[in-house]
């Protein structure tokens, strides 16, 4: 009998441990090690700009009754920010048209259904934040170096307005459209664009659900949009500098109840627009309760930006799914891409043959 009593009275306790470490007196979710647990889905969609809109000056907050009344009016569909609508016009655009204004006959770009960036402000402790970015003090990403304007403009030197015309054959130089390698990451459907996989993982237009599967020594995120799944090695070391990826080579390790992930050894095109393979981004993950976690980053490349620059902003959980990104636009229309640029280039070269015969005449 006391035998019975003793190992009775032993998994009362266990049984009291377990309970203390699922179900905290603190409202988090944990593992059965007592650690936060992440797991679950998220939808990260938010009305809060990236950088804060210049007529907040240095005010990190906005009151409620602003925050709210900005919200209502979005979604009375009446309302723009920062020449970037945040409204979702669910109405079919004219026959020809992407639904915007003055943009009948425009076609081949999404039209204001498929968007859905949020109707409201992220909230952090009870503040309506006006924008993502808190550091620098001004809200906004800090002023880049004279390298990355360099590689801006070089860049944008190589697109130009499609006026139906082979520009490159004038100019002697490359074309935008000569092979496929050519075309960005997100034309090919090889990456997402905004930076939504990261790091940092930030929200954009839509596809914004997060599903986080986590273990005692490894954290992974599967990104609805072009169906990234980032690799968190938690207690691991990073790979040798030679090794370089995309996404870069994420480590984590435990700051109390925060998860801190630094990621670095990116190759030279990172996901985060601008940015190089000198790319390092430190994130910080913190449940605020069961249905809230709160994503903090701060991004450093002294190649792109004269200081670092960080943010954050809540996730909640959502009983959304993900959905397969299957990035069709790029499947059909690559081909496309290719064969109207080969097209512009046989109408170039029969014009010019055209114009010689006339001045031999």
């Amino acid at each position: 009998m006391k035998k019975l009593l003793v190992f009775a009275a032993a998994t009362m306790l266990a049984s009291a441990g377990n309970a203390t470490s699922t179900d905290d007196a603190d409202d988090i979710p944990r593992t059965p090690s007592g650690k936060p647990d992440f797991s679950g889905t998220y939808d990260i969609k938010t009305m809060t700009p990236m950088d804060r809109p210049r007529r907040f000056g240095d005010n990190k907050f906005m009151n409620r009754e602003e925050a709210e009344r900005i919200s209502e009016r979005v979604k009375a569909g009446n309302q723009a920010n920062d020449n970037r609508v945040l409204n979702a016009n669910r109405e079919a655009p004219p026959e020809g048209g992407d639904g915007s204004p003055g943009a009948a006959g425009n076609v081949g770009g999404y039209n204001r259904f498929w968007i859905d960036n949020g109707d409201e402000y992220s909230e952090v402790d009870g503040q309506f934040r006006t924008s993502i970015v808190y550091y620098p003090d001004n809200g906004r990403r800090p002023q880049m170096t004279a390298e990355a304007y360099r590689r801006i403009a070089q860049f944008r030197n190589f697109f130009r307005k499609n006026e139906g015309k082979a520009w490159w054959l004038e100019t002697g130089g490359r074309g935008p459209a000569d092979d496929p390698e050519i075309l960005t990451k997100a034309d090919r459907c090889l990456q997402g664009f905004g930076s939504t996989g990261g790091p940092p993982m930030l929200p954009v237009l839509y596809n914004n659900v997060k599903r986080i599967v986590q273990s005692e020594d490894t954290l992974m995120i599967l990104i609805e949009m072009v169906h990234d799944a980032r690799i968190i090695r938690i207690g691991g070391e990073h790979l040798p500098d030679d090794v370089r990826k995309w996404y870069g080579d994420s480590i984590g390790w435990w700051e109390g109840d925060t998860l801190v992930v630094e990621t670095t050894n990116f190759n030279d095109t990172p996901a985060l627009g601008l940015a190089t393979r000198n790319l390092k981004v430190t994130e910080r993950f913190s449940m605020i309760d069961h249905d809230a976690m709160l994503y903090n980053f701060t991004v450093e490349d002294p190649t792109v930006w004269q200081d670092k620059w960080s943010g954050e902003y809540p996730w909640p959980k959502t009983e959304h799914s993900i959905y397969e990104y299957a990035c069709h636009e790029g499947n059909y229309a690559m081909g496309n891409i290719l064969r109207g640029a080969r097209r512009l280039e046989r109408d170039y070269m029969a014009a010019q043959g055209n114009s010689q015969e006339e001045e031999g005449e």
